[in-house]
């Protein structure tokens, strides 16, 4: 699934080719916006907005489009009209005079008058986005020590969109391990200090994660690669996410995994020990 850092990236992709372009042709092939006509004909998109890892596109016409990926949803942004070569399902496309976006395989897709946008049920109960300017370490840290999240199990909490939007599976791992702390001990077995670190790391690790997209590891830490992609670009861009066996970059004890809240989670037993 795409986490805060994506989204923010394709966010700034599509406000780049949309924002203030008129549209001049539209495809609304999912369901829940296929009489949505009236919302896009002859208005343009006045901005596009990140709320953790939903999508928010208002238009001029008064209403915005809300969008999540889910775990397989993609926006594509093209030339005008060129096609994406791609076995996914369309669910909407924007065009203007000089580009079309394209959001495929997305399932929870919606329109509500932008005046009503923040009475969306996942809206309604997110937390602070974690890249948004006014959400800093000392917000985290707040949040950290409060009644709500004392209690809980880290490995439970930094999925929690109501905890801190925009963090997910590979965030989670990541944030814990760089700060030392086990995903199984509770914000109340934090010292003040390991408290500190890591919501300085919520915030820096995510940040990392956004200039890089979505590398984790520091550069002394990982070889030199040239593609962005393939098997050995994803086994060297995390520090543990998805690296079960291997040796941690920091100690070479092999790293961990297991399953929380229904998704997998690594760690280090070195660099991460259990405190409770």
């Amino acid at each position: 699934m795409p986490e805060g850092p994506e989204i923010r990236l394709a966010a700034e992709k599509l406000e780049q080719a949309l924002q203030h372009h008129a549209i001049e042709a539209f495809d609304l092939s999912h369901p829940s916006i296929s009489d949505a006509a009236h919302a896009f004909q002859d208005h343009e998109v006045s901005a596009i907005e990140c709320r953790g890892k939903a999508l928010l596109t208002h238009l001029s016409s008064g209403y915005t489009l809300y969008s999540h990926n889910q775990l397989y949803g993609v926006w594509h942004v093209t030339p005008r009209g060129k096609p994406v070569r791609t076995n996914r399902n369309l669910r909407l496309a924007i065009h203007t005079r000089e580009h079309s976006a394209w959001l495929y395989s997305a399932t929870d897709i919606s329109l509500w008058k932008t005046k009503d946008i923040e009475q969306h049920p996942f809206l309604q109960r997110l937390g602070p986005d974690v890249l948004a300017p006014s959400t800093d370490a000392d917000l985290i840290y707040a949040i950290l020590r409060g009644k709500t999240c004392s209690n809980r199990q880290l490995a439970s909490l930094y999925l929690d969109q109501g905890f801190v939007a925009g963090l997910g599976n590979y965030l989670r791992s990541e944030i814990l391990f760089f700060s030392g702390v086990n995903p199984s001990d509770k914000p109340r077995h934090l010292d003040d200090a390991q408290a500190s670190l890591l919501a300085n790391n919520t915030i820096k690790i995510s940040q990392r994660s956004y200039r890089t997209s979505g590398v984790t590891l520091p550069k002394k830490y990982r070889p030199a690669i040239r593609k962005k992609s393939g098997r050995a670009y994803e086994q060297n861009r995390f520090a543990v996410f998805a690296r079960a066996g291997k040796p941690c970059h920091f100690c070479k004890t092999p790293v961990e995994k297991s399953v929380a809240t229904s998704r997998r989670i690594y760690w280090c037993p070195t660099c991460q020990p259990r405190l409770a």
